[in-house]
């Protein structure tokens, strides 16, 4: 039997601000993956509409439950390609707000903590301004071909992202350890 990374994967004994994350998807993939909440394998949900790429690691914290029902997304740096279901420990240094067909649907960022190319970052002031345009852009594009609309919101610091994994381990533990 398969190990459901999102509720038998710890989130890591230093939270809120260094996790485990859990990746769905490499940076550079045109490929939408997502968790199969039921098995815990990656399911391929859709390959991308439009010509872009991930422009980061991206998964979920585990334990967690954000208000789409959904673990909590996080967008893991790193100098390389981390692969799907890897474990990787992570360095929160800020969030993406997003609205997403409607919906809000927040992006934690981290640095993966154990590569020296960006553990010494610990806030999105020290990230190249370029690579948060990139980031903005893909997450509003990505889904147009689709005529969906996703805006971001901003982007907030360290004490905005640790109250948001604060409230979706809490709802997570009220969801799913209370019963």
């Amino acid at each position: 039997m398969a190990v459901n990374p999102w509720h038998e994967v710890n989130i890591g004994f230093e939270k809120p601000n260094i996790i485990q994350a859990i990746i769905e998807i490499p940076t550079g993939s045109k490929a939408k993956y997502e968790l199969d909440k039921a098995s815990g394998l990656l399911r391929l949900d859709r390959v991308l509409y439009s010509s872009v790429n991930y422009p980061a690691n991206y998964g979920f914290i585990p334990q967690t439950l954000d208000e789409d029902g959904d673990p909590l997304d996080i967008l893991v740096l790193s100098q390389i390609t981390i692969q799907p279901l890897c474990i990787v420990k992570a360095k929160v240094i800020g969030v993406m707000r997003m609205i997403d067909t409607g919906e809000a649907d927040d992006k934690i960022i981290a640095v993966a903590a154990n590569d020296v190319s960006v553990s010494h970052v610990n806030s999105l002031d020290q990230l190249p301004p370029h690579f948060m345009l990139e980031l903005k852009n893909f997450f509003e594009d990505y889904k147009k071909l689709q005529n969906k609309e996703v805006l971001v919101d901003g982007f907030q610091g360290l004490d905005t992202a640790i109250s948001i994994i604060e409230k979706a381990i809490a709802s997570y533990q009220s969801t799913y350890k209370n019963k």
